[in-house]
């Protein structure tokens, strides 16, 4: 069967092996990648969603006097991905970490810690990927069919020695007949002329591919079509004209200016610019924009923040609060800030909340922008579904009726106490507001503050005991038998003044950049335009560019330079 690739989509996961050390901190000479990948095993679940869920399986053996391999480096095919969908183990071992990669544009890395494989030893990774994304194409022969290729992850030659053991299966969506599915051309120099099939322990169809003599350092392109009626419609992408017609889309840019369009296609890159600068802080994906009928109830402040398009340092800062007042965390440092996780929350936390605090107590410091951005986009996509159906512009009156009542109740309080509980209860809710910090002071500008139960984990410096400057009054603790336990208090204005300063450090200290953390987000969230390469088809370009070999793919910087970071 004729199958044109520029009309398949090329699923490159390109792994690269890397030392623990920072590039910054060890010498380009002191790092030495020598290894074998003894077997690979590949499994691809072309899922009934049209997304992909993707699995390996490496057996590494690490050369004598190597460079230790702490992290694998992932590429993925489109930004259609979340890194909290992927997981590894290494020899049976949970891995500590998997966040966006600092190397590979879209992907991921995955830290092996202390389990990292030694010079001299092997280790036996496992990676599995699910929800991948915009992985599907039109098959070039039959209109009615979706088709996909897949290629497996290679090295520069200079890095790798032996063969490799390699396996290859495709597994097909649930309900596809024995008969249906189609296979490609085999890659070059493949012992087999077509694939085995079977069934998998689901009853599923499966193409194998397998050559005990391959080796790692060559690119093995497999392909196979399946009728498309087993997947959304939506799910299957067709070719761009330039892909159509077999022309780079630069050729057919070129072809359109000559043709009397250059002062056009100069205004839209000019307008193109200007819209890149401002979607870089806007981090809502468009979708969002489509109105529905009625209000969603039913989110959280911090999912408010996020649907009201909150700064979000303000956002996370809210995760903060939200954790501290569960008692699941205390502040340990606050410049740089430092966490400590709590054994024992009062209530149970919300997923964002659970990530939030592994990224910021778990992850290594150098990791954690990026594992914050991964927090963020994750919890875009959730208000994103949440809101499906619904009117935004409806929701966000409502959520800002909310702000709104929560600030007049606190102001309305008869008592310094309630006024005091009520802030506290709605801490999250007024920190919506864009005059956050004007409000917090206007309203606390006189009279006594009773301080909360969690202020002690927000400012470590502070003793837990009014100083000579405060007031004398407490007040009993609710959970106090006999009301003997009681909290102390702060002028008005101290607090006003502790509390906006503190929210304010607190966000600098988490997002030092806030254009550039939010662009990251962005992104991912509200991407422009998908602007496809011209070779390999269907997948998304973003590689960095200068590579030797003829991959024009997400990531082949990191294949073409071997592993190497």
């Amino acid at each position: 069967m004729k199958h044109l690739l520029s009309k398949g989509l090329m699923l490159l996961l390109f792994v690269g092996v890397l030392t623990g050390l920072a590039a910054s901190s060890v010498p380009a000479s002191a790092q030495s990648y020598y290894f074998a990948v003894d077997e690979e095993i590949v499994d691809v679940y072309w899922e009934s969603d049209g997304t992909a869920r993707i699995e390996y399986i490496f057996l590494f053996r690490n050369s004598a006097g190597a460079s230790p391999i702490d992290y694998v480096d992932v590429g993925l095919p489109t930004d259609e991905y979340s890194p909290s969908n992927a997981e590894a183990k290494i020899n049976g071992n949970p891995v500590g970490y998997i966040g966006e990669s600092e190397y590979v544009n879209p992907g991921v890395e995955v830290y092996l810690g202390s389990y990292a494989i030694p010079a001299g030893q092997s280790g036996r990774l496992w990676f599995s990927i699910s929800d991948v994304g915009n992985v599907l194409y039109n098959d070039s022969d039959d209109e009615a069919y979706a088709s996909a290729n897949f290629a497996p992850t290679y090295f520069a030659s200079e890095f790798v020695n032996g063969s490799t053991d390699l396996t290859v299966r495709f597994h097909f969506p649930p309900g596809v007949q024995p008969d249906e599915p189609r296979w490609h051309e085999s890659p070059r120099n493949w012992p087999q002329s077509e694939p085995d099939r079977g069934f998998d322990s689901q009853d599923r169809i499966v193409y194998t591919w397998r050559n005990p003599q391959a080796n790692a350092y060559t690119e093995y392109v497999f392909g196979a079509s399946f009728p498309r009626s087993y997947v959304p419609d939506s799910a299957v992408r067709r070719p761009s004209v330039a892909q159509q017609f077999g022309i780079p889309e630069e050729v057919l840019i070129m072809l359109c200016c000559l043709g009397g369009f250059f002062t056009l296609i100069i205004g839209i890159i000019v307008l193109a610019v200007r819209q890149a600068q401002k979607r870089k802080l806007d981090y809502l994906p468009p979708k969002l924009s489509i109105e529905g009928h009625g209000i969603k109830r039913g989110l959280t402040a911090v999912e408010a923040a996020v649907l009201l398009e909150t700064p979000l340092d303000r956002v996370l800062t809210m995760m903060l609060f939200a954790t501290i007042k569960k008692n699941a965390v205390k502040v340990v440092k606050e410049d740089p800030l430092e966490l400590e996780r709590l054994p024992s929350p009062t209530s149970e936390l919300r997923p964002y909340e659970e990530e939030f605090l592994k990224t910021m107590v778990d992850t290594p410091e150098r990791k954690r922008r990026r594992a914050l951005q991964s927090v963020v986009i994750d919890l875009v996509k959730t208000v994103q579904k949440k809101m499906k159906g619904f009117s935004l512009k409806e929701t966000k009156d409502y959520y800002q009726a909310i702000m709104k009542k929560a600030w007049e109740q606190i102001e309305q309080a008869e008592t310094p106490e309630i006024r005091s509980e009520r802030y506290e209860q709605a801490l999250e809710w007024t920190m919506l507001d864009d005059e956050f910090d004007d409000q917090t002071r206007r309203v606390f500008r006189t009279g006594p503050v009773y301080v909360p139960m969690w202020w002690g984990h927000y400012r470590p410096s502070y003793s837990g005991t009014a100083g000579p400057a405060r007031t004398s009054s407490s007040r009993p603790s609710s959970g106090a038998p006999g009301g003997g336990l009681t909290l102390p208090t702060l002028p008005g204005a101290e607090f006003a003044s502790a509390m906006v300063t503190g929210v304010q450090n607190t966000a600098g200290n988490i997002v030092s950049d806030l254009t550039s953390f939010t662009g990251g987000v962005t992104d991912k969230t509200n991407p422009p335009p998908v602007r496809t390469t011209s070779s390999g088809g269907g997948f998304r370009g973003g590689s960095s560019g200068g590579c030797a070999c003829a991959c024009a793919c997400a990531g082949c910087a990191c294949a073409c330079a071997g592993g190497g970071r």
